[in-house]
């Protein structure tokens, strides 16, 4: 064994492959590794999942895909935790069910329920029953890439929409929405403002500005897009397309600065003529009023929106959340 150990090797000893993860020095701080896929790090004492999300991925909503990876409701100082570095699961797809996004449709509020009002007690039952039974309502913006299959969204995500532009929007829907911090997407029809029971273009700059409420068009006049008017030629009912779909994207961007991402359909309806002068403007999104939910290979300019209306009572509600679609074995 001496002699063996004395004698010069006759070829290179093989070298060990490279390790998967790249480890850092203690003394770097808190990262302890990466690779292409995880990063793997010590939370810092006071940091939870949404400053570790922010701080390595750069977006504090992509806390969920930490937590859920993990299996933790939140992080603890001196304890390792692996952060995924690209969605793990964008389309929601599980041996069981697909995941689905329910958009919620509101129109006015008021101190005595209607069909179309919802009181402000309700409103905000129905909003506090969302924060309290794991519910993470996101703005609609974030559709956007999880249809295009880029993103994951947190398991029961809902979206919340509010139609026509009713002054209640501002006097009753956003303290609640403000209360817990939920963002919602107005959806106005442009002929409206200017109205006694309307939101002004100045309560929308304020309502922008919070980060938490988007304007997208509902159309001009709030008519049918649909159907042709009796005397009305192709030329001219096109015509009138137009108007219905350029006004108001574009005094919405001249008068609050918001881009069109989506669009809301009077009545729910759409036909070609309606598609193809929304993809002119690069309208990303079509919103309906047919209820259920959307799960990530859904047509985005026919997506469903579930309309909530005055008289429903919290169980009524609770079964309008779809945020999963089973998956049929046969």
């Amino acid at each position: 064994m001496l002699a063996a150990c004395a004698e010069a090797p006759t070829r290179p000893a093989p070298q060990a492959p490279a390790p998967a993860f790249t480890f850092a020095p203690v003394e770097t701080g808190p990262l302890l590794a990466r690779d292409a896929s995880f990063i793997v790090v010590v939370p810092k004492a006071g940091e939870d999942l949404a400053a570790l999300a922010e701080r390595w991925l750069g977006d504090r909503s992509r806390r969920f895909e930490i937590a859920e990876f993990n299996r933790i409701d939140e992080a603890r100082a001196g304890r390792a935790v692996a952060i995924p570095v690209h969605p793990l699961n964008p389309g929601g797809v599980e041996p069981a069910a697909v995941q689905t996004v329910t958009i919620l449709t509101y129109h006015r509020f008021g101190p005595r329920a209607s069909s179309m009002t919802v009181t402000a007690g309700t409103f905000d039952a129905q909003m506090r029953y969302l924060a309290q039974n794991g519910y993470t309502v996101i703005p609609m913006s974030r559709l956007v890439d999880f249809l295009d299959g880029k993103v994951a969204l947190p398991k029961k995500s809902v979206v919340i929409t509010i139609d026509d532009g009713y002054r209640s929007t501002y006097d009753v829907a956003w303290p609640v929405l403000r209360k817990y911090g939920f963002p919602a997407t107005v959806y106005l029809y442009t002929d409206f403002v200017g109205a006694p029971d309307a939101l002004t273009w100045p309560q929308m700059k304020e309502l922008t500005a919070t980060g938490l409420i988007d304007i997208q068009p509902h159309s001009k006049s709030h008519a049918n897009l649909t159907m042709k008017l009796g005397d009305e030629t192709d030329a001219r009912y096109r015509e009138r397309i137009r108007r219905e779909i350029d006004g108001p994207i574009d005094v919405i961007q001249e008068r609050l600065g918001e881009p069109t991402l989506s669009f809301a359909f009077p009545y729910g309806d759409v036909n070609d003529t309606v598609v193809e002068f929304l993809r002119a403007k690069q309208v990303r999104m079509g919103v309906t009023v047919t209820p259920g939910g959307n799960p990530f290979f859904a047509p985005p300019a026919m997506l469903r929106r579930t309309m909530v209306f005055g008289g429903d009572d919290l169980d009524t509600f609770r079964g309008k959340l779809v945020t999963a679609l089973p998956i049929s074995r046969q």
